[in-house]
């Protein structure tokens, strides 16, 4: 464990697991409604809160957050943030995924995934893949999309699913997502679809799977989902537990870490060390480049190693004396 303790001087960067979800364990239907909660399978699955308490446990790095949460069922790509990273979460979380979804048709659940109960079912109609197609296409674009009752969003200062499974009546927040492309990948008649999905951050693709089941004149629910894409960072590079819990225990976790804001999606700027001084005491500057994030103004700032130092926020719509005043939005150095 010493070797562990070491390392820990280290652990300022980030890093991409693959999360393990039910996909990995063997397919089970959904529960009965007259299952009770006793009768259920007693497979543990991981949430996303559960990965950060392994890796932090782990690593003994106590400053460990994500970017992104996985449902427990879901498997693929969770993006950790350690250490310095997590003043930089809020800068990843609201890139583009990539899903690849399992959809079974005939029977609704009240989770909108294999693990809930069944509470309803329906007649599946002769579907062909042209059909499930175009259906998928009608979803294309900003949609308005019903979170599941079942989901981390908090009302009153709670989550809604603890609210629910205390049969609380709850309604499900409605909120512009968008889906940028939704391609069949497999349909096995008469029932099980498969999808590759790009959404927004924020989609719900229970929810999605539950509309698409309604809109083919049927029920549906999320058998297996798998994140494949967050931004730039994609499955192939991602780490398993074991290989993270083994890095660990050798003292080399750092090994396994990718560096402080890489591949932050924002426009940098490499800036000299009097600018940087000064935007880390607070001082507005007046900088001759313009480019930042369009929706929030932002950038990044570099120093001449092209280390990131910062995140800098464009004070100003047009240029004034020949160029544009910026900000420290977030300092990390």
């Amino acid at each position: 464990m010493q070797a562990i303790y070491n390392d820990r001087l280290l652990q300022d960067g980030l890093l991409v697991i693959d999360k393990p979800g039910r996909d990995d364990l063997a397919p089970q239907p959904p529960q009965s409604s007259q299952q009770t909660a006793s009768d259920r399978p007693s497979v543990r699955l991981l949430s996303s809160h559960d990965v950060v308490a392994r890796v932090r446990t782990w690593s003994r790095q106590r400053r460990i957050g994500h970017t992104g949460t996985l449902d427990p069922m879901a498997s693929g790509l969770l993006l950790l943030c350690l250490g310095k990273a997590t003043r930089l979460v809020e800068f990843y979380q609201h890139q583009r995924k990539r899903y690849r979804a399992v959809i079974v048709l005939g029977a609704a659940t009240d989770t909108d995934d294999a693990t809930g109960r069944v509470i309803d079912t329906a007649p599946i109609p002769v579907l062909t893949p042209a059909a499930i197609e175009r259906t998928l296409a009608s979803f294309l674009g900003d949609v308005e999309q019903q979170a599941p009752l079942y989901a981390a969003i908090k009302q009153q200062g709670e989550t809604l699913y603890r609210r629910a499974r205390r049969g609380e009546a709850v309604t499900a927040p409605v909120r512009t997502v968008t889906f940028y492309a939704l391609n069949l990948v497999e349909f096995t008649p008469p029932a099980r679809i498969s999808v590759d999905i790009e959404c927004s951050a924020g989609a719900y693709i229970r929810s999605l799977a539950r509309d698409l089941g309604r809109a083919l004149g049927s029920a549906a629910y999320l058998q297996a989902l798998r994140r494949t894409r967050i931004g730039e960072f994609t499955i192939e590079e991602a780490h398993s537990l074991s290989a993270v819990e083994q890095a660990c225990r050798e003292g080399r976790l750092s090994d396994l870490l990718l560096p402080v804001g890489e591949r932050l999606p924002l426009p940098s700027h490499r800036l000299d060390d009097e600018t940087l001084r000064r935007l880390g005491h607070g001082q507005v500057v007046l900088l001759a480049g313009e480019a930042c994030d369009p929706e929030r103004r932002l950038a990044v700032a570099r120093d001449a190693q092209n280390r990131l130092i910062g995140i800098i926020r464009r004070l100003d719509e047009t240029a004034l004396n020949g160029g544009w005043r910026w900000k420290a939005e977030k300092w990390l150095e």
